[in-house]
């Protein structure tokens, strides 16, 4: 079921550094949730290093982005710091979050991708297969299409 042009839920996780973040800590902005399969893993750190290359652009276009998978608080901690990724990576161990942005699939986290504007309601969405991503090009082309 399609969450598009709806708002969207709030929720409340623990980022790599130990700190409660809640979505709702991030109206007035535009975020970019970025639900991927694993840390550390070939195609998710690929995902995530491009869109940390870009992290000024998306800054410049008043976006947050958060991670979000299923992997514990001190995984999170150690594949920020392996790879130097300025993003905030919220875990969901129990998969609340996940299961309410339909991004649970039968083997685990979908590579799925909202961006909710301002007001909280979502204005895009993606979702593909576990092997492929939308690097920061693609994504930043769709969102520049969206918010222009």
């Amino acid at each position: 079921m399609s969450l598009l042009n709806k708002p969207a839920p709030d929720f409340s996780l623990i980022n790599s550094e130990g700190a409660k973040v809640s979505l709702s800590d991030f109206k007035g902005k535009k975020v970019l949730l970025v639900f991927y399969p694993g840390d550390d893993t070939a195609v998710c750190t690929k995902q995530l290093c491009s869109y940390s290359s870009g992290f000024e652009e998306f800054q410049n276009l008043n976006i947050e982005i958060l991670g979000i998978n299923k992997d514990s608080v001190e995984s999170h901690k150690k594949f920020k710091e392996k790879y130097k990724l300025n993003l905030n990576l919220l875990s969901d161990p129990d998969g609340k979050v996940c299961k309410t942005y339909n991004a649970l699939g039968l083997i685990g986290v979908n590579r799925t991708t909202y961006l909710i504007d301002e007001e909280s309601k979502i204005i895009f969405e993606n979702t593909v297969l576990p092997i492929f991503y939308k690097d920061k090009d693609d994504i930043m082309t769709s969102i520049k299409s969206l918010i222009s």
